[in-house]
């Protein structure tokens, strides 16, 4: 479908690439960037030809935060008209972060407030040394609650604490050092390296498996999710051993015995 605020492609590799396309506004949120991400994520990221997705941001920045129009008019709204639209991106950052493919994030410029959101939703990170990070929502009276859940689950409690409450503007190496990202290059040309790499290595991999990985590590990590598991223990258990009798599990075991690559390599990756 047309998308009035993405840029989006589906290579041959069914890689699907994603970029934030409002580079006039730094590729601020509003409510078409929530629906458009909703529905790229929810519908054509999931397809079965995907392999993995990747988010960027066309222009300067990766993304600003909130769009100043959009929270102008917000500050009008009633408490049920606020409600409605905060109950809206919270579930377009759970769409999100729960997508079951790969999610590559390549982050440049400056990721501010929901910006920031949409970094810790993304499985791997990579992020331009100069890259400015802020939750910088204090400031404005207000706090990064819809984003919270998945900022927290990325960094922690602790550095949580020290940022959310500070608005504090920090570099992609402390993002590193508190686990927001992954990996630091040192200009922009070094994102597209990157992500080569990780790509070669994602391809390589059981897609069933991936996404049996991601939900485990969601299932638990979530105290909510966790807390829903009479025995994790079990979950575990029955998790692995589903996957073993899986068509792709047999395969992929199968083919290491056989000495052999397995069936789901696309033909440009054997080695």
């Amino acid at each position: 479908m047309p998308y009035r605020t993405l840029k989006v492609k589906l290579d041959s590799r069914g890689i699907f690439m994603i970029s934030l396309n409002r580079p006039e506004v730094r590729n601020a949120f509003n409510e078409e960037v929530m629906d458009d991400l909703a529905q790229a994520f929810s519908v054509d990221a999931t397809q079965k030809k995907v392999r993995a997705v990747v988010l960027s941001g066309e222009g300067p920045v990766f993304c600003s935060g909130g769009d100043l129009n959009w929270m102008k008019k917000a500050v009008d709204f009633s408490f049920e008209e606020n409600l409605k639209e905060t109950r809206k991106l919270t579930k377009m950052f759970s769409i999100l972060n729960e997508c079951p493919k790969p999610v590559i994030g390549l982050v440049h410029g400056a990721a501010i407030g929901g910006g920031v959101g949409l970094v810790s939703v993304c499985d791997i990170v990579v992020a331009v040394a100069d890259t400015q990070f802020s939750l910088s929502e204090v400031k404005l009276g207000i706090v990064p609650a819809c984003i919270g859940p998945f900022v927290i689950s990325k960094i922690g409690a602790s550095h949580a604490r020290g940022l959310f409450l500070s608005a504090e503007r920090f570099n992609a190496k402390k993002a590193y050092e508190i686990g927001l990202i992954h990996e630091v290059v040192a200009d922009f040309s070094g994102l597209n390296v990157v992500l080569e790499q990780k790509l070669s290595n994602i391809l390589h991999c059981s897609p069933h498996a991936m996404s049996a990985a991601k939900q485990l590590v969601l299932d638990l990590s979530w105290p909510e999710k966790r807390a829903s598991m009479t025995d994790p223990l079990e979950y575990v258990s029955k998790t692995l051993a589903e996957l073993r009798i899986s068509q792709e599990g047999q395969e992929g075991v199968r083919a290491f015995l056989e000495k052999r690559q397995p069936s789901w390599l696309l033909q440009g990756d054997r080695k």
